[in-house]
């Protein structure tokens, strides 16, 4: 079946932008127009989506980034993900809370966006801090209307806003939802940055940029911000101390790439799910994906066993490899791939999650798995995540998968923002590598990749949306790169998505062999993926929860450029 884009195609030879939020491309476009890098435009979009989908995204959230600097083969990737606590006690969540990880203070790690977008300016960059935030400081403010998509997802979440008045203040204003159309206002959000910048200026007019940076960074991670930050946490039961903020960085590390025929996929590694991505492509490598017809019910099957696999041994294997060692090298041999691929048969799906792989140097683990009925199983809304990429004229690109919300914990008063609660993809199970421990990072769902075809075509590209987020990155890949569709089109095909795996945020649930598709799948295709084993049923068409890839497609022999954002949210490209 073929599929006529909604929209027009946005080609250009300067620069592009595609991003999550059309305020946020506009600000990251805004950027490249007055001289700007890649960079500073995708830092810019960054920090105003924390504003913008404030729901989805936190200025004291998650921040992974990925960089290609023009003119270099080297892709590295800044991993914008917080830590436990030093205080941080799996004890206490046993025993005082039964093994979850409730919502609230006790699920916060150390927020890294900001240092990641600061890292990452000091690092690429060529602008300060003030220019690529102002624009974030003005729509907290002066207010932004907000969209259908903002005011339908916090209604979603509304009870969980409730629990806590600083967010109910800020989130319900006047008491209420707010209605699409209305202004809405952060004033202390933008006090916070705007505190960050003045630092920043005062230290910059006598040292220069990079010292300017440091200060705003400062203000953060040891100024006052920290300070208030620190004092609620110590007054309300919380366990981030001064410590804690202090000696927090980021880390730069390569990335992780695999090839699929002649295309490279550089994703971010085992402190996310990149590797499921990337283990994913190599497998299908190996199973004539091209030989089927695009999303027939073949077509489908062999990607969700694929996905299954990989998500199987994400489960078994991967955690923060500073505290686990993950076998990245023994996951993507060719031996080990070979052996999981033979579990994969086209007549029927592998029940459940697959079981994990044999790897010599870890030992296997044994684990009793609780399903949950799929009624009563809610697709969580309280931690999403937003996108952006940027290419800019010289060839630089950045790619980068911002993400916390605001429903699961606290804002802290007076500073408009939740410190990230992304320890709610951590685990207390102490067989799951996940497990969480003092200093140690959740496995972080958020994975920005980059893609290339014959040393030629870059295409970075990433998507929110939890679990899904490989998922819909890896059929777009597919559409483009394998199924020759053109970008804006490859983004629009209907998706699907396995959750046959324990998902990664808490509670963790577990729905052996479910698997959604979006309506413009036909009923055929539902009955032969049920005659396979799956349990098939429908998303709507057009549904947000089908991850919202945006991506740029950038020749380097011709220097077009396309870019496409996904309309299933409310994401826009920019380019000329």
């Amino acid at each position: 079946m073929s599929y006529a884009p909604f929209r027009g195609r946005m080609v250009g030879t300067r620069h592009m932008v595609s991003a999550g939020h059309y305020l946020a491309t506009n600000a990251a476009f805004q950027i490249l127009e007055a001289g700007g890098n890649a960079i500073d435009a995708g830092v810019s979009g960054s920090i105003v989506l924390s504003v913008v989908q404030c729901d989805f995204v936190g200025f004291g959230g998650v921040a992974p980034i990925m960089v290609k600097p023009a003119n270099e083969d080297q892709v590295v990737t800044v991993t914008g993900l917080g830590c436990w606590p030093r205080r941080a006690s799996v004890d206490v969540f046993k025993k005082e809370y039964d093994g979850s990880i409730p919502h609230g203070l006790l699920r916060t790690v150390v927020p890294a966006a900001p240092d990641s977008w600061l890292t990452t300016l000091m690092r690429w960059g060529s602008m300060s801090f003030a220019e690529v935030s102002s624009v974030a400081v003005t729509l907290a403010d002066k207010g932004f209307a907000a969209s259908d998509f903002f005011c339908a997802m916090l209604a979603e979440c509304e009870d969980d806003i409730r629990q806590w008045p600083e967010n109910e203040k800020i989130y319900l204003p006047n008491g209420r939802l707010p209605k699409p159309g209305e202004l809405f206002r952060q004033e202390d959000l933008a006090r916070t940055i705007q505190h960050m910048v003045d630092q920043e200026q005062a230290v910059a007019a006598k040292y220069g940029r990079v010292k300017g940076l440091q200060a705003a960074r400062d203000a953060f991670y040891q100024g006052d911000i920290a300070n208030e930050i620190v004092s609620y946490h110590r007054n309300n039961g919380g366990w981030l101390r001064e410590d804690d903020l202090a000696e927090f960085a980021v880390e730069i590390l390569p990335p992780l790439v695999v090839s699929y025929k002649d295309i490279d996929v550089y994703t971010c590694g085992p402190w996310c799910q990149g590797p499921v991505l990337a283990q994913s492509l190599r497998l299908l490598d190996g199973l004539n994906i091209e030989s089927y017809e695009h999303n027939s019910a073949d077509y489908i099957h062999l990607i969700v066993e694929a996905l299954k696999l990989s998500f199987s041994d994400r489960h078994h294997f991967v955690g923060d490899p500073n505290f686990v060692d993950v076998p990245m090298d023994q996951l993507l041999a060719d031996d080990y791939l070979d052996t999981r691929r033979q579990l994969i048969k086209l007549s029927e799906a592998i029940p459940g999650m697959p079981p994990p792989g044999c790897v010599s140097r870890v030992p296997a683990v044994s684990e009793s798995l609780s399903s949950s009925c799929q009624d009563d199983v809610k697709e969580s809304t309280q931690i999403d995540t937003s996108y952006i990429c940027v290419v800019d004229q010289h060839g630089n690109m950045f790619s980068s998968t911002p993400s916390d919300g605001i429903s699961s914990a606290p804002v802290i008063p007076g500073l408009g923002f939740v410190p990230s609660s992304r320890g709610a993809q951590s685990w207390t199970n102490p067989n799951v590598p996940a497990v969480m421990a003092p200093g140690k990072r959740p496995r972080l769902t958020p994975n920005p990749a980059i893609a290339v075809k014959g040393n030629r075509q870059w295409m970075p590209f990433g998507s929110p949306g939890n679990d899904v987020q490989p998922q819909a990155m890896l059929q777009v890949l597919l559409n483009v790169f394998v199924s020759d569709i053109s970008l804006l089109d490859a983004l629009e095909r209907p998706r699907f998505a396995t959750y046959s795996f324990p998902r990664s945020s808490e509670p963790h649930p577990y729905t052996p062999d479910l698997l959604k598709l979006e309506g413009r799948i036909s009923d055929s295709v539902l009955m032969k993926l049920k005659d396979k084993g799956h349990d098939v049923s429908w998303w709507p068409d057009w549904d947000w929860r089908a991850g919202a890839v945006c991506a740029i497609l950038f020749d380097t022999e011709t220097g077009m450029l396309e870019g496409a954002a996904d309309p299933r949210r409310p994401g826009s490209a920019v380019g000329w």
